[in-house]
């Protein structure tokens, strides 16, 4: 991948995927990563995006709530409304247009066949990724190819889509969030305001001694790069292994350290993003996070 920088916010390419747009009247590709395609940054007297607009929304028509969140179709609510499966406080929801008040949502007292419904946008989800699958919406392979697979079905369809908050590479375990706020998205992979990313590293060699301070340094260059990479911590806690601690996302940025001063990479576990910790969390299971949660990204 060739190096460069999202045209609206300065973001590396190497954290999250391209996308080309035409430039008005020239055929010039302007490239954009996907946290200004999702939300761009905001202008003055522009309208909020879309993230902070849907959390401002108070009540929501039950066929829509349910259809945007992938439980069914209008037709199949409404269906189900009228065979008493939709239940709010308990009492059956017999009408799809009945307004539903989103706080009832997020306390889990609407119901679709006898489990609580989904929290509404906007939501973010921490997965503890095991090895083996890709941070992708789509690939060949079996069950549990791609990080979606460990997750409902309906929510690879809901509506605004969940994406990965930056990515892990598919040898790589730990920590991935997910989100439909376009708004956190850009906040937590923005240049300026990049929350740091904690991972734990296993060498192949021995560490030669000088690592840490090569990182620190601010003008680490990395092959094909056209700018150093930004001051990094690495505490060695083994001759062999480590923990890094990073405050930009650059396409396989870890890897690629160690490549550079000769040792190779075996194994590599995000465990931290801000002071937000995977803690406990199984592999290959998920939660939701609450708005206290969200706020140690940025502590």
């Amino acid at each position: 991948m060739s190096s460069g920088s999202c045209l609206r916010c300065g973001s590396e390419w190497g954290i999250v995927r391209r996308f080309g747009e035409p430039r008005a009247g020239s055929g010039v590709i302007q490239v954009h990563c996907i946290a200004c395609r999702i939300a761009p940054p905001a202008k003055r007297g522009a309208q909020q995006s879309k993230g902070t607009d849907i959390s401002s929304t108070t009540a929501q028509r039950l066929d829509r709530l349910l259809a945007n969140l992938a439980y069914a179709t209008r037709k199949e609510i409404s269906a189900a409304c009228t065979a008493g499966r939709v239940t709010l406080d308990g009492a059956a929801l017999h009408n799809p247009a009945h307004l539903i008040p989103l706080d009832k949502v997020r306390a889990g007292a609407l119901h679709f066949d006898g489990a609580p419904v989904d929290p509404p946008a906007p939501l973010t989800l921490m997965l503890h990724k095991p090895a083996g699958c890709t941070c992708s919406h789509n690939a060949p392979g079996a069950p549990g190819a791609i990080v979606y697979d460990l997750l409902p079905p309906r929510f690879r369809a809901r509506k605004p889509a969940l994406s990965t908050v930056g990515r892990l590479d598919k040898d790589s375990t730990g920590q991935l969030l997910f989100t439909d706020d376009g708004a956190l998205l850009h906040r937590i992979i923005h240049p300026k305001t990049h929350a740091a990313k904690h991972y734990r590293v296993t060498l192949r060699d021995p560490l030669r001694g000088d690592e840490a301070a090569l990182f620190a340094t601010g003008t680490f260059m990395l092959r094909d790069d056209d700018k150093p990479l930004k001051p990094a911590v690495w505490r060695a806690e083994s001759t062999h292994s480590g923990v890094m601690i990073l405050t930009e996302g650059r396409y396989h940025q870890l890897r690629r350290m160690f490549g550079a001063v000769g040792n190779h990479v075996v194994a590599l576990h995000r465990f931290q993003t801000g002071a937000l910790a995977l803690g406990d969390l199984p592999q290959g299971q998920y939660r939701i996070l609450s708005t206290e949660e969200l706020a140690r990204i940025f502590a």
